[in-house]
């Protein structure tokens, strides 16, 4: 049993900083803040918002985003403390694996694997939509029978529907532009993603500029329409009441869907090793980028909701569709533009970052490292990881819909921000002696309301997640067993 809780030395990460087959450093503060606006906005204003106020908040659902904010604030502070302490691929991953043990770090790697791969299926799908409304603009359109999954979920019947298409073949085809990308290099994808930021920040600002003269106070009422509550413990809802599905309805149930629209500041971690200086530039992406896209997921949302009454808006592309419902084409189609852009860049982030979790824990031995460790040798990036990230986010994207995938994204990243707060306690008792360029305040109150703000917010998740977080868990425990643990590198010094 000592085996699985044997830490990985603060030493040996540092270390590994100095190795030849590690990451090129080219990301600086604006750079890693772009990365983390990049993943963060996107997603949670243009295609999740409309999704989370029509079925689970109505107009309240911007104290969904104030609650889901104030937990990614607890746990972002203590993402910025590891990231500093130790700035090496891997993340929450490498984080629990110097504090909580190898067997925690599995469990944590695996989550992060299965985080990032349905968060960008969950990108791809949306912008799917958007693009296909984009070009319907044009007087153009996509073939029914790859314009989607081939089966989407109504919330409101708790019922799966046969959509009549094969898959969706505009999600696949972006999700193979963005593998090309990837490949080529981290300096290449951070301009890409740095002119894809400026673009949908621009157009955020144009949908808050121009839709709040067509803010009606009367959308917002009745305000919480779903209640304010919508906790369930594992399936069973105790506060509040449950939706046609069987799912917990209310502001705390749309905080727990919307989550996922928070998770850029998570991917701004797992870039430490390219950062240029990453104790001081990474605990400023991790903040910045948080605060800047709370305040303006908060705008959004009332704009939105006062501008579509909650169970009129459109779920697949709410906020284009939204200026076409007030007469305003022509910002719809900017919209649109400016949302199939802004997705892309999310797409682009979270595509980035899983491969570098990968090449952590092979790095470990826990994966094969003559493929997930492979670093290309001119352009130095994870590009056999990348190829298979590409080839797992494109069959789900194509497949599976959107309602499915967000869901099950968010108990994976709950589940993360959960061990990272564990393991800032646990580390400032076992070194409290380490170099901290920045320390997380008031420990440990910040991070136990970190832990339980999300716990919080796992009991407010459909009991399929569980369900589904149990059966991913059990592979990972098969492949840690007969492969992992007999080839970690810990074990053999």
């Amino acid at each position: 049993m000592k085996r699985f809780f044997k830490r990985k030395p603060l030493s040996l990460l540092h270390e590994e900083m100095k190795g030849e087959n590690r990451l090129r450093r080219v990301l600086g503060p604006w750079s890693l803040t772009s990365l983390g606006i990049g993943c963060i906005i996107g997603a949670g204003i243009f295609v999740i918002t409309g999704y989370a106020a029509a079925y689970k908040a109505g107009p309240a659902l911007l104290v969904s985003f104030i609650v889901a904010g104030l937990a990614c604030v607890f746990a972002a502070l203590c993402y910025a403390e590891f990231a500093a302490l130790a700035p090496v691929a891997g993340s929450a991953y490498t984080y629990a694996y110097a504090t909580l043990g190898e067997l925690a770090a599995w469990i944590i790697g695996w989550d992060l694997v299965l985080e990032y791969t349905v968060a960008s299926a969950s990108v791809a799908h949306g912008w799917s939509k958007y693009f296909q409304n984009f070009l319907g603009l044009l007087g153009l359109k996509v073939p029914g029978l790859v314009s989607a999954a081939p089966f989407d979920f109504d919330p409101s019947h708790g019922t799966f529907l046969a959509t009549g298409s094969w898959f969706d073949l505009p999600a696949l085809v972006i999700v193979a532009v963005l593998v090309i990308v990837l490949v080529v290099g981290i300096k290449e994808s951070s301009r890409f993603n740095n002119a894809m930021v400026a673009v949908k920040l621009s157009v955020v600002l144009l949908v808050i500029g121009a839709g709040m003269f067509f803010v009606k106070a009367a959308n917002w009422h009745p305000f919480a329409p779903f209640g304010w509550t919508g906790l369930s413990l594992f399936g069973q809802t105790v506060l509040g009441q449950a939706g046609p599905d069987g799912a917990p309805v209310g502001v705390m149930a749309g905080a727990a869907m919307i989550f996922f629209a928070y998770i850029g500041f998570d991917s701004v971690s797992t870039h430490a090793e390219e950062a240029r200086n990453p104790q001081r530039d990474v605990p400023v992406g991790i903040i910045a980028s948080l605060v800047i896209c709370t305040v303006l997921y908060i705008a959004v949302t009332a704009v939105l909701t006062g501008m579509v009454p909650y169970n009129q808006i459109d779920v697949d592309a709410p906020v284009a569709a939204a200026f076409a419902h007030v007469g305003l084409p022509w910002v719809q189609f900017i919209v649109s533009l400016g949302a199939v852009v802004g997705i892309t860049s999310v797409m682009l982030v979270l595509m980035l970052s899983q491969p570098r979790v990968l090449l952590a824990m092979a790095r470990d031995g826990l994966l094969p490292p003559r493929f997930f460790a492979a670093v290309h040798p001119r352009f130095r990036t994870p590009w056999k990881s990348t190829i298979l990230t590409g080839i797992m986010v494109g069959s789900m994207a194509a497949l599976i819909p959107l309602g499915v995938l967000a869901e099950l994204v968010n108990i994976g990243t709950l589940f993360a921000f959960v061990i990272v707060c564990s393991a800032i306690i646990v580390m400032r008792y076992l070194h409290p002696e380490a170099e901290r360029p920045f320390r997380c305040p008031w420990v440990p109150l910040v991070p136990l309301l970190g832990i339980g703000f999300c716990l919080l917010l796992m009991f407010s998740l459909p009991p399929a997640n569980w369900l589904r977080l149990a059966v991913w868990m059990l592979a990972g425990m098969l492949i840690y067993l007969f492969y992992g643990r007999q080839h970690s590198k810990l074990h053999s010094k």
